[in-house]
Protein backbone atom coordinates (compact mmCIF):
# COMPACT_ATOMS: atom_id res chain seq x y z
CA UNK A 1 0.00 0.00 0.00
CA UNK A 2 1.06 3.79 -1.05
CA UNK A 3 0.95 6.45 1.39
CA UNK A 4 -1.01 9.17 0.49
CA UNK A 5 1.14 12.37 -0.39
CA UNK A 6 1.29 14.97 1.64
CA UNK A 7 -0.28 18.58 1.21
CA UNK A 8 1.15 21.36 3.11
CA UNK A 9 -2.78 22.16 4.50
CA UNK A 10 -3.68 22.90 7.38
CA UNK A 11 -6.61 20.16 6.95
CA UNK A 12 -3.84 17.84 7.01
CA UNK A 13 -2.21 18.30 10.26
CA UNK A 14 -4.78 20.59 12.10
CA UNK A 15 -2.15 21.27 15.55
CA UNK A 16 0.30 22.43 13.01
CA UNK A 17 -1.00 25.43 11.41
CA UNK A 18 1.07 26.90 8.02
CA UNK A 19 3.46 29.72 8.71
CA UNK A 20 2.09 32.89 7.25
CA UNK A 21 4.26 34.67 4.33
CA UNK A 22 5.34 38.06 6.98
CA UNK A 23 6.51 35.07 9.52
CA UNK A 24 8.45 32.96 6.66
CA UNK A 25 9.83 36.41 5.26
CA UNK A 26 10.94 37.32 8.81
CA UNK A 27 12.32 33.50 9.53
CA UNK A 28 14.61 34.01 6.07
CA UNK A 29 15.71 37.28 7.17
CA UNK A 30 16.74 36.28 10.82
CA UNK A 31 18.86 33.69 9.00
CA UNK A 32 20.29 35.99 5.86
CA UNK A 33 20.48 38.87 8.48
CA UNK A 34 22.68 37.83 11.25
CA UNK A 35 25.19 39.96 13.08
CA UNK A 36 26.47 42.75 10.83
CA UNK A 37 24.29 42.86 7.86
CA UNK A 38 21.39 43.67 10.96
CA UNK A 39 23.40 46.47 12.19
CA UNK A 40 24.30 47.83 8.92
CA UNK A 41 20.52 47.85 8.21
CA UNK A 42 19.92 49.34 11.48
CA UNK A 43 22.81 52.09 10.77
CA UNK A 44 21.11 53.01 7.36
CA UNK A 45 17.75 53.56 8.85
CA UNK A 46 19.06 55.95 11.14
CA UNK A 47 20.89 57.72 8.51
CA UNK A 48 18.13 57.88 6.58
CA UNK A 49 16.06 59.28 9.80
CA UNK A 50 18.48 61.85 10.18
CA UNK A 51 19.28 62.34 6.63
CA UNK A 52 14.85 63.60 7.25
CA UNK A 53 15.69 66.03 10.36
CA UNK A 54 18.58 67.76 8.73
CA UNK A 55 16.08 68.48 5.67
CA UNK A 56 13.22 69.60 8.21
CA UNK A 57 15.25 71.91 9.88
CA UNK A 58 16.82 73.10 6.71
CA UNK A 59 13.64 73.83 5.70
CA UNK A 60 12.45 76.21 9.18
CA UNK A 61 15.85 78.01 8.38
CA UNK A 62 14.83 78.40 4.91
CA UNK A 63 11.41 79.81 6.02
CA UNK A 64 12.34 81.84 8.98
CA UNK A 65 15.28 83.50 6.83
CA UNK A 66 12.71 84.39 3.78
CA UNK A 67 10.08 86.21 6.32
CA UNK A 68 13.06 88.23 7.79
CA UNK A 69 14.19 89.06 4.56
CA UNK A 70 10.86 89.69 3.37
CA UNK A 71 9.21 91.49 6.62
CA UNK A 72 9.28 95.38 6.82
CA UNK A 73 10.67 97.41 9.86
CA UNK A 74 8.39 98.12 13.02
CA UNK A 75 8.56 101.51 13.99
CA UNK A 76 9.67 101.41 17.54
Amino acid sequence: MQAAPLRATSATNPALPLPSVTGALRAVEAVLMRGGQRTARRNAWTSVLEDRRRAKDRHEAEYVLEAAATSRPHAT
